[in-house]
């Protein structure tokens, strides 16, 4: 992040301002959360994994919700909201729920006009939020699901989020140690040049040391351009999650995790890194861990 200060007639010239402080209840928050992701995804079945990725975006959703909604309370709406993500979430395994869950999802929502004692206008709004919460978080994360079914499906979700986590951790700790250069100062402004190259190595590095420790069938061609896809879209979903916050005014998207601010912070990035990822390896990689 960088401050601007004018001399005369001279044009304004970047600062560089200090280094902000780092907050160990990030590392403390990882250290618990990390071995019970872990445990889950190696030694549980895939329902197991979806249960998890249906609570933590069931967390997120919620979160949106609040963005979206502000002081109203429209907890009837927020539940059909959530019946509608849990159905994609968990018709990766039971598909034949998943079609007449999401019609009363449809229904429900464009009944908002019907059932709400809002003015019509803001009704509609409130429909299509929750509509738009359900489709934004359900149609991404469902691809968690979608790629923990796959052969050496643990593997895989090792992969991706090692490296996304990577990708986040490198840029920033290098932005906050060496940024200097803003990114996106309108939507982010502590995002910086330096920490995209600092999270794009970190990626390049974790990519490849997954492919040399559990998950050989990887080509290098393949670690260079996952780790470039995820660093970019990664970076994509942090952005776009800042756009809407900043639209709202809020800092952070709730406190339910120390240091990471709320769910949706934590799961931004994944949010699209892991739809891309699902369809790289399904659809462009030669990978034989889906023959």
């Amino acid at each position: 992040m960088q401050e601007y200060k004018t001399t005369g007639q001279q044009q304004a010239e970047p600062v560089p301002t200090a280094a902000s402080r780092f907050d160990p209840r990030r590392i403390y928050t990882i250290l618990v959360l990390a071995p019970l992701v872990y445990a889950v995804i190696r030694y549980l079945p895939p329902l197991a994994f979806s249960g998890v990725v249906a609570l933590a975006g069931g967390l997120a959703l919620f979160e949106f919700y609040r963005m979206c909604f502000g002081d109203r309370s429209h907890s009837w709406l927020i539940g059909i909201g959530l019946t509608g993500f849990a159905a994609l979430i968990l018709g990766t395994h039971w598909p034949d729920i998943l079609v007449p869950t999401l019609l009363a999802t449809l229904i429900g929502i464009i009944s908002v006009p019907l059932l709400s004692r809002a003015p019509l206008e803001q009704g509609l709004r409130d429909g299509a939020m929750t509509l738009f919460g359900v489709l934004y978080l359900g149609l991404t994360l469902g691809t968690l699901s979608m790629t923990r079914l796959l052969p050496q499906g643990e593997w895989l979700i090792f992969f991706l989020l090692l490296v996304t986590w990577a990708s986040d951790t490198g840029a920033y700790y290098v932005g906050t140690l060496y940024g200097r250069h803003r990114l996106a100062p309108m939507i982010s402004p502590k995002k910086t040049v330096e920490g995209l190259v600092g999270g794009l190595i970190g990626a390049i590095i974790v990519a490849y040391a997954a492919r040399w420790w559990f998950l050989p069938e990887l080509s290098s061609l393949d670690c260079l351009i996952l780790a470039t896809l995820l660093t970019i879209t990664g970076l994509w979903g942090d952005l776009t999650e800042s756009a809407m916050k900043r639209s709202v005014g809020m800092k952070d998207s709730g406190g339910i995790l120390p240091g990471h601010g709320g769910m949706l912070d934590r799961l931004d990035s994944l949010l699209f890194t892991a739809p891309v990822f699902y369809y790289y390896v399904t659809m462009v990689s030669r990978l034989r861990v889906i023959e």
